[in-house]
């Protein structure tokens, strides 16, 4: 057997840019702000009982002679490293499950139609999309670094930690998709010649004719478990050859496709279609369908509920909106209706040989997961924003910190995923706010008088500049066209998870403009976990709803930032 193509453990690192030229590393931080913004950090993090203890401790540190400032003349002098993408494996300790922990979902706008006809009829023309994008990004000098990862890339659990395999630059995918329907999964052609909307449509159609409820045994719940677990039961499901060839036809893929039942009525609201595509709804839902390791997910619901989960240490949000738009544009595209061709690739089904052994491990996947589900509150709501606003997103970050303080009395310590694009292609960092601006401010808005009393609106608008000024320098925006909704789980039993998508209409207002009311503006989506009795997503989602409309009003009677 020849050397296999894949690449297994860990991504390897792109070639070094230019120097000074895009992707150049950033220049070294002075030492005072470095700590300046630790000790901003801090206020959220640490007890006001020891604030007096930290504060000392970062002024020992550097001062003159100090650790500091030996360690940053050593950072000073050290040559520049090429920029590297993360390594895999990530080593976790507490192996969460992915999905919630740390999937992310984007939520589609509620699709409409008639019957099942229509569902497989969008997701043909939407996966046609999706390969269309991916065939742009390909033709592209040089090519997207992530690409490779992105498309026919796979988590692969262990005992200890997981690995991703993935495609070295100068190799292809096979040309397949995973679809799953009722807990059954199955592979599906998907190259040039049979990737096109009718020929996908044709293989849908056959698939669901073949996979009724109660067929097997829903093996992707698996994939749902506490990874530790899952990598236990991914072992004995190896030692058996028909199930290496079946998993390894799923990893190997291009992306998942999950063709969901229609859930509840109750589920027909955002929040609740959220929920579906966060986790599926359950064992007795639409969990079964999903592959959570995949880089790539996509789920079509029959009631319309549709949307994308992906792996955000491989896939950037923006690339995953900009992917998402290119789809639904795709989808729009004028032509003669969709029909199947007499002649189409035939869905394979992927099997499995079960022991013993797997049988309680699926079980105990199936209530891990439906407790996961009713544990998780999902608020989704839409907020016309804050005009044309050029820093809205940091405007909302702010806008978050005094939320949570409205709502708890506190600020919270919190960061947001952001895109390294220039300094690490294909990289992400998480971006603290400036904690003790958006104390001030929180604590302004609170108290704050009516118009003419001792807090004038003035000083609002001031603290409100100097807040979003120093978010401003620790970011760079993400948009959306779609008015899709983002979904993020909490990271601990205490937190919100929060989502947010900036959408902005195809043409933009005349310059000067602000977008009339519903068009454009903010999509938001909430999360925590019900087990808290000290988070709740409706009354967070009340509060930040109550400082959107406040800062929104400052704004237009002031002007904008």
């Amino acid at each position: 057997m020849g050397r296999s193509p894949w690449v297994w453990g860990r991504r390897r690192a792109p070639p070094a840019p230019p120097s000074g030229g895009r992707g150049a590393p950033p220049p070294l931080p002075a030492l005072g702000a470095t700590l300046g913004r630790l000790l901003g950090a801090l206020e959220a993090l640490v007890a006001p009982s020891d604030r007096d203890r930290a504060q000392r401790l970062v002024r020992d540190f550097g001062a003159p002679g100090g650790a500091g400032p030996r360690l940053q003349e050593r950072l000073r002098r050290q040559p520049p490293a090429p920029p590297r993408l993360p390594e895999w494996p990530w080593d976790s300790s507490e192996r969460l499950p992915l999905p919630v922990h740390t999937s992310v979902g984007l939520v589609l706008p509620r699709q409409d139609w008639e019957d099942w006809r229509g569902q497989l009829g969008f997701a043909a023309r939407f996966v046609a999309g999706v390969l269309d994008f991916r065939q742009e990004l390909q033709r592209r000098d040089p090519p997207e670094p992530w690409l490779q990862a992105a498309f026919g890339g796979c988590r692969v659990p262990g005992p200890h930690r997981d690995e991703v395999l993935r495609l070295p630059p100068s190799a292809q995918p096979p040309p397949r998709i995973t679809v799953s329907r009722n807990g059954q999964f199955f592979q599906v052609e998907a190259s040039e010649a049979s990737g096109s909307p009718r020929q996908l449509l044709g293989s849908l159609m056959e698939l669901r004719s073949r996979s009724g409820r109660g067929g097997t045994p829903p093996v992707g719940l698996l994939t749902g478990q506490h990874r530790r677990a899952w990598g236990r039961a991914y072992g004995v499901l190896m030692r058996d050859r028909l199930n290496r060839s079946s998993l390894g036809r799923i990893q190997r893929s291009l992306l998942a496709l999950s063709l969901d039942s229609a859930v509840m009525a109750a589920g027909r609201s955002p929040g609740g279609g959220a929920a579906q595509i966060l986790h599926g709804g359950g064992a007795g839902a639409n969990s079964g369908n999903r592959w959570f390791d995949k880089t790539l997910q996509v789920v079509v619901g029959e009631d319309g509920t549709c949307g994308v989960v992906y792996d955000p240490a491989v896939m950037d949000g923006a690339v995953v909106a900009a992917m998402v738009d290119h789809a639904l544009d795709f989808c729009r595209r004028p032509g003669p209706a969709l029909r199947p061709p007499s002649s189409f690739p035939s869905p394979e089904r992927l099997r499995f040989s079960l022991s013993p052994e797997i049988g309680p491990e699926i079980e105990r996947a199936k209530r891990h997961l439906d407790s996961l589900a009713a544990d998780t509150s999902v608020l989704c709501f839409s907020h016309e924003g804050f005009g044309a606003t050029p820093r809205a997103r940091e405007l909302l970050q702010v806008a978050l910190q005094a939320a949570f303080h409205s709502a708890h009395g506190r600020l919270c310590a919190s960061c947001e995923p952001t895109a390294l694009g220039r300094a690490l292609p294909g990289g992400a960092d998480l971006l603290r706010p400036p904690e003790g601006l958006c104390a001030a401010l929180a604590t302004a808005l609170r108290h704050a008088p009516p118009p003419g009393g001792a807090l004038p609106e003035e000083l609002q608008m001031s603290l409100l500049r100097e807040a979003v000024e120093e978010q401003a320098r620790r970011r760079r925006e993400v948009r959306s066209r779609s008015g899709s909704w983002l979904l993020r789980g909490p990271l601990v039993p205490d937190g919100y998870g929060v989502g947010v998508t900036h959408v902005t209409p195809p043409e933009g207002p005349p310059e000067g403009e602000d977008p009339p009311p519903g068009v454009g503006g903010l999509r938001i989506a909430i999360t925590s976990f019900n087990c808290c009795h000290e988070t709740h997503a409706e009354r967070f989602g009340g509060a930040l709803k109550g400082v959107l409309d406040l800062l929104g009003g400052l704004l237009r009677r002031h002007g904008p930032l």
